[in-house]
């Protein structure tokens, strides 16, 4: 079977390292893959060396030129693979997708990465995504904000968990050490964190916060850091392609979203036994994955208090954080690889 996943780019982040999953499990079951990225040419995470990468265009930054090229490029390839399943990983990627698939046979899964009701441009997604055989959505509150004639064509379907491919749960001693990983962006927070953090730390100043990932507003947070005195607590670490190995022995993580669709490096600190605390952001991701006070704690989405006295439970009180590592640690071997790549395979193929 030839599947193609459609993404802009692959220079590290949660919707890249699942296509990597998905494509290496494919892969490895023998079917022909490739990563069309019709934005870019970077691949940050491992992929089997089976898989073609294929760029149509670098980012367009609004050229037209650039566009209509990407548009032939596109159909010039998917002219080729007649008859292949395409696995598109972006609302624009979906456009793309379509327009340069008219007139020719398309069997199209298109997966929401994000809570539907923050897109800015619903009527140009919704016109897109009726051409797709099938909708994934992460949760059920993401599947219920679609129109109706898109909510017929939504399977819900979690991440995958690589749990083969995590480190085991630390049982000794943890590092003090409160880490936030996803790309430095607006829907992120970040800034909720550093201002939680700043209370955190008036109680417990032995701890540091430890950002991995990049993005525009990185400048931003080291500015509020510096601001607040906090340079020298609160360390900026870029992309890491081996992160799960450096927060293994963490204390903490904290996710701050405003929304998120699942967030992978959450599930995966989860899997690793490291206790989580996390917003309670649309569209539900987090709360499918945390049972408040049991696996992890959930919070108030913009409410810095809240997230401070969070870390500061954890912090402060061995047992909880015990029993939030032990309970976490129980959804590693939940969302395997291969059972999530299958029902995919299994859905667009009906």
């Amino acid at each position: 079977m030839k599947i193609v996943f459609v993404i802009p780019d692959m220079p590290g982040g949660g919707t890249e390292r699942v296509v990597a999953l998905l494509s290496n499990e494919y892969a490895k079951k023998g079917h022909n893959v490739s990563i069309m990225l019709f934005a870019g040419k970077q691949t940050a995470y491992a992929l089997d060396d089976r898989i073609e990468v294929i760029s149509m265009a670098g980012a367009s930054s609004g050229s037209l030129r650039i566009r209509l090229k990407r548009l032939k490029n596109m159909r010039e390839y998917f002219k080729k693979k007649k008859g292949c399943l395409i696995y598109s990983f972006s609302t624009i990627g979906t456009g793309f997708v379509v327009l340069s698939t008219i007139g020719l046979s398309r069997n199209m899964l298109v997966s929401e990465r994000t809570d539907p009701n923050s897109c800015d441009h619903k009527p140009y997604r919704n016109f897109f995504y009726r051409f797709a055989k099938v909708l994934v959505c992460q949760t059920k509150e993401a599947a219920e904000s679609f129109p109706g004639y898109l909510k017929k064509k939504t399977v819900v379907i979690p991440n995958p968990v690589d749990s083969k491919g995590l480190p085991e749960v630390c049982r000794g001693e943890r590092e003090k050490k409160v880490v936030s990983v996803g790309r430095l962006e607006y829907p992120k927070n970040q800034e909720l964190l550093v201002e939680a953090f700043e209370e955190f730390y008036n109680k417990f100043p032995e701890y540091k916060l430890h950002f991995y990932g990049k993005g525009s507003k990185e400048k931003i947070l080291r500015e509020m850091a510096a601001a607040k005195h906090l340079e020298d607590a609160v360390v900026f670490h870029g992309f890491c392609a081996d992160v799960a190995v450096q927060i293994a022995d963490s204390a903490m993580f904290v996710l701050s979203s405003d929304y998120e669709g699942v967030s992978n490096s959450m599930a995966e600190a989860m899997a690793m036994g490291i206790p989580v605390i996390s917003t309670d952001c649309p569209p539900g991701g987090c709360r499918a994955y945390i049972e408040n006070g049991r696996n992890g704690l959930l919070v108030p989405v913009g409410d810095a208090h809240a997230l401070a006295k969070a870390m500061e439970s954890v912090a402060g009180d061995r047992k909880l954080a015990e029993k939030l590592s032990a309970e976490g640690a129980k959804i590693r071997g939940k969302y395997p690889v291969e059972k999530i790549a299958e029902k995919m395979l299994r859905t667009v193929q009906k």
